[in-house]
């Protein structure tokens, strides 16, 4: 490889697009949710509505896990 030059990357643009998409996305949800922590008009609040949002997050990310399963037979 001549000097000066990068070696080639590892990842393809498909995979950099995602990748940015994804954080975007990530971005976009944790500022809405700040945004909703922020109107909250104390500490307890603020506290109760993250251990509801917490709550939200596990129930949702459990039933995608379960429609994702494989069936058993």
């Amino acid at each position: 490889m001549p000097g000066g030059t990068w070696p080639p990357s590892a990842y393809t643009d498909e995979f950099l697009i995602r990748a940015r998409a994804e954080r975007a996305r990530r971005e976009l949800t944790l500022g809405s949710i700040r945004a909703h922590l922020e109107e909250q008009p104390s500490a307890r609040a603020i506290r109760t509505a993250v251990r509801r949002w917490v709550a939200d997050v596990i129930a949702l990310g459990e039933d995608v896990a379960q429609s994702k399963q494989e069936p058993r037979t």
